[in-house]
């Protein structure tokens, strides 16, 4: 479900709240770029007067000596500004990213996997990666930028007036058009480049479905249309592109063209009061340092508002993207366990683990769970689960056994009720899991076993790998534990990813365990090797929760619950 898009003012505070956390950052950019604009204007003051002494006044080497030599200076005082500038905008930059995607995985960690499954690989890593890189040209140049847009010009249009108040004059009167008709196309800007992120997420999460289903898709003959929809997709995505690109343009045009009319008009009125075509006002007392001066600041006084021009564009990103992702971390505040949907009942609130004293079971007390009105999955449950036993839930498909250990994992939150794990919060401590598919990542079997014990030795995983009957393949292989495995388990067969994935709870020693159907879908050989590792667990003290209709793993627990039609009971 896509979530709604935020108002633009709420955008604009959630940005605003990633700026004031790193407020000294920017104004240390902005004070570097202060010292750079001022030192460009001692080096036009220079020139200027190189140049009048020069020409004008015949003057020796001797003399125009100390002002090339102040010019150079400035010239390289200049640079290592614009240095400092770059290096302060890009940890600006830097600590806004990581506190943005901060909050991202906070409320990824709040929602549960449960949630961020129904949302699209593609768009995560679209969020992750590109939206929270588009806030990078906002607080790096643009942020910086506006206030630089103010200050540099007020320093140069003073020097002006102080020159000769009608070029002033110009200056003034032409300098508003630059920011209006960038307001005036940035308008469109942002619309555009909102569409533009909301574009690529869906490309990226089709795409992404169709690689990974792209099997299926072969055995059923729907490879071609497949590959339409996405031609489609990117199609939209191009016209969506050429459309931001066709305003960018647009906007540069513009914002160019009133600047070389500014520029020239200036140009004009120096060149006639130097020529004495022009008589009114100061323009007498114009001399060729004055007016060389004042041609030099022109385009020095519209090059702030012109570079704020091209990053008008970076704000435009930030606010779509920004939208994007708020409109994800919106969910978060708007879900409750009030909430009627099934998607709102996802969203489970962060919990706390502060453990209640003397509880030493997992208590269910009036737990109710709807995932929409009027369909109760768990109707006020009330449930002690001993330290140490071995619990099977048995019932008909989508009688809530699944549900049941969503909420001993805290995935989920329930409607009404509450329930501790021996004192603390669902979800508020490790725990081992296994679910219905095996999780793998591309790596080795040792990369895939260190995910929940990153220091975990090698002797560890050894035997973890031994005690889920995976022995004999691991003595197979020329790498052993190094072996490589890809995401989808390639060189595995089935049950020896699902037992790949269990070697994980041998490795972390969970105390509590749960598992969803961990037979389901294996081979006879491969039930064997899984039931065995469970008894080991069960030997070992471990408290495990699982559903299953596997006799055999029936036979294994101490206690049998039914849950069926809202209600969990005792065979």
């Amino acid at each position: 479900m896509t979530p709604p898009a935020p108002d633009q003012r709420a955008v604009r505070r959630w940005l605003s709240g990633l700026a004031s956390g790193n407020r000294r950052w920017i104004q240390g950019t902005v004070a570097a770029g202060t010292l750079a604009g001022v030192a460009t204007i001692i080096q036009m003051v220079f020139l200027a007067r190189i140049v009048h002494l020069g020409v004008i006044e015949k003057a020796p080497a001797s003399v125009l000596a100390p002002l090339f030599i102040g010019l150079v200076l400035a010239i390289v005082f200049r640079a290592c500004a614009h240095g400092v500038q770059a290096h302060l905008a890009a940890r600006c930059s830097e600590q806004v990213r990581r506190t943005a995607r901060r909050q991202i995985h906070q409320h990824w960690r709040n929602i549960g996997p449960l949630a961020l499954g129904q949302i699209s690989a593609g768009s995560h890593a679209r969020e992750w990666i590109d939206h929270v890189d588009a806030l990078h040209g906002y607080f790096a140049r643009f942020l910086p930028q506006l206030t630089l847009s103010l200050v540099i010009p007020l320093l140069i249009l003073l020097l002006v007036f102080y020159l000769d108040w009608l070029a002033g004059i110009f200056l003034l009167l032409s300098a508003p058009l630059i920011p209006f008709f960038m307001a005036l196309v940035g308008m469109g800007a942002e619309k555009l480049n909102q569409q533009h992120f909301e574009t690529i997420s869906r490309l990226s999460g089709q795409f992404l479905d169709k690689v990974r289903g792209l099997t299926t898709l072969q055995l059923f003959g729907q490879t071609e249309g497949a590959a339409e929809v996405i031609q489609q997709r990117s199609d939209h995505y191009r016209r969506i592109t050429l459309k931001t690109l066709r305003v960018a343009f647009l906007s540069s045009a513009v914002l160019e063209f009133f600047a070389s009319v500014a520029i020239a008009v200036i140009a004009i009125y120096i060149g006639f009061g130097l020529l004495g075509y022009i008589t009114y006002g100061p323009s007498s007392d114009l001399t060729l340092f004055s007016g060389l001066l004042i041609l030099l600041l022109a385009p020095e006084f519209f090059q702030p508002l012109r570079t704020l021009s091209q990053h008008y564009h970076d704000r435009a990103a930030a606010l779509g993207a920004g939208a994007e992702i708020l409109a994800r971390l919106g969910n978060e505040e708007t879900a409750g366990p009030d909430n009627s949907t099934q998607a709102e009942n996802l969203g489970a609130q962060p919990v706390t683990g502060e453990p209640v004293a003397g509880h030493e079971a997992i208590e269910l007390n009036s737990v109710s769970l709807a995932f929409r009105s009027g369909h109760q999955v768990l109707n006020n449950v009330s449930l002690a689960i001993g330290k140490g036993e071995v619990i099977a839930l048995t019932g008909p498909s989508g009688g809530g056994k699944s549900t049941l250990l969503n909420l001993l994992a805290g995935f989920i939150a329930p409607n009404s009720g509450n329930l501790h794990l021996f004192g603390r919060p669902a979800g508020s401590f490790a725990f081992g899991w296994l679910g219905q598919s095996g999780f793998l990542v591309h790596g080795t079997w040792a990369d895939n076993l260190r995910l929940t014990s990153p220091d975990a030795s090698d002797v560890a995983i050894e035997t973890a790998l031994r005690n889920v009957g995976l022995g004999p393949l691991l003595d197979s292989r020329e790498d052993g534990i190094f072996s490589k495995v890809s995401e989808d388990g390639l060189g595995l067969s089935g049950g020896q990813a699902r037992r790949l994935s269990l070697a994980r709870i041998f490795v972390a020693d969970y105390d509590v365990i749960l598992l969803d159907e961990p037979t389901a879908g294996l081979d006879s050989d491969s039930e064997i090797f899984v039931l065995e590792a469970l008894h080991k667990l069960a030997l070992a003290g471990k408290t495990l929760i699982f559903s299953t209709h596997h006799h055999a793993l029936l036979a294994l627990a101490n206690r049998v619950l039914l849950v069926s039609g809202g209600e969990v009971k005792d065979v």
